[in-house]
């Protein structure tokens, strides 16, 4: 899916290469198909429903480009918190009978994958990130003695 979707542009960028952007952006395209045909009147829904499906691609792409791992977590929070968002309004749009069947099946499968993905990405980084801060205590540590060591074989 990957090399289809960015083939021909030459380099790609960190979030790029991440398969839950590229089905946030398929969110995207379905969620435009959707406000075709919300009435004018229910133009909160279709405002709501656009700012919330490009959020989620826009904070996995700022997430990807992030080295900091707090950061990057929270920006994966915010993408899925946005899609959790985009789940309500599709709930309220069905309930209203603002769209077909297929489209809320579609919609709510593709905001399944994109929260369960971001979840495992973001619990995923955190465990990256405390292994890298454990590690850096045990280098410090380590560092700390042999300094001490240093020290205490110079003075004596």
């Amino acid at each position: 899916m990957i090399e289809t979707l960015v083939k021909g542009k030459g380099p790609i960028v960190d979030h790029e290469k991440l398969d839950v952007y590229h089905i946030a952006i398929e969110f995207v395209i379905l969620s435009d198909a959707i406000i075709e045909h919300i009435p004018l009147r229910r133009e909160y829904l279709s405002d709501q429903l656009q700012r919330a499906a490009l959020s989620i691609s826009l904070n996995i792409a700022e997430g990807a480009g992030e080295y900091a791992i707090d950061e990057k977590v929270r920006f994966y929070r915010m993408a899925k918190r946005s899609a959790t968002e985009c789940a309500g309004i599709l709930d309220v749009c069905q309930k209203l009978q603002l769209l077909d069947e297929q489209k809320y099946i579609k919609g709510r499968d593709l905001i399944v994958r994109i929260v369960s993905i971001l979840v495992k990405m973001a619990l995923a980084e955190k465990l990256i990130g405390k292994g890298q801060a454990e590690a850096r205590a045990r280098a410090e540590a380590r560092d700390c003695s042999f300094e001490r060591s240093l020290i205490f074989i110079i003075v004596y």
